[in-house]
């Protein structure tokens, strides 16, 4: 499978219905107790493409996308309006919104993360199809420049810097990510008649590991 380095139109994703899964495996004991084990190390997200459409326009945009993804054959870019930066929906990006490592003295390379946290527990996201040109990072709260600095592989979510940064240096980061998904199916089944009435498509989406 290839990705194709697209977004899905951010029109039509706005208003979509979905979010993170997960997978856990419950044991129910002879005593009642449970055993509950995941066999998954991070959630994956699913959406619902169909739920946004509005207009004939919009069912020709849709098709259009899909034929050019050739169905579930290549990935691409997802807006998730619900969850699509590293600070809260209500703030402003900073290059200080996440930590993304510790210098050594020798490591140049970086990878961008969003950890989320709740209590005492919190769960660390790869995010690797940062948003060109929204990220900011920072070493040991001084902001540094992109293309002076560090460059940023937007593909990967790969920060690398000129020269590595120092032993117990912060590095942090903020940034707008993209999601990596492709359609959940090979087929779309649209009905001029009943989508006029106010039924739409079903357009299942699904995170792609890479």
């Amino acid at each position: 499978m290839a990705f194709h380095e697209v977004r899905f139109p951010a029109a039509l994703s706005f208003g979509s219905v979905g979010g993170p899964e997960r997978r856990t495996e419950i044991v129910t004991l002879a005593n009642g107790f449970e055993e509950r084990n995941t066999p998954w190390a991070a959630a994956r997200r699913r959406y619902d493409a169909g739920v946004s459409l509005r207009s004939l326009d919009d069912i020709q945009e849709l098709i259009a996308f899909f034929e050019a993804r050739q169905g579930q054959m290549h990935g691409f870019r997802w807006k998730d309006w619900a969850d699509y930066s590293s600070c809260r929906a209500s703030g402003e990006i900073g290059f200080e919104d996440q930590l993304i490592g510790v210098g050594d003295g020798a490591t140049v390379e970086f990878g961008l993360v969003k950890a989320y946290r709740s209590g005492p527990a919190d769960e660390v996201r790869r995010i690797g199809k940062p948003v060109a040109g929204s990220v900011r990072v920072g070493l040991m709260g001084d902001e540094v420049q992109e293309g002076v600095q560090f460059t940023l592989d937007d593909t990967t979510g790969v920060v690398r810097f000129v020269t590595p940064p120092a032993v117990g240096e912060r590095v942090t980061a903020g940034f707008e990510f993209d999601v990596p998904v492709r359609f959940d199916t090979d087929r779309i089944q649209v009905s001029v008649a009943s989508f006029q009435a106010g039924d739409v498509p079903h357009v299942p989406v699904v995170e792609v590991r890479l």
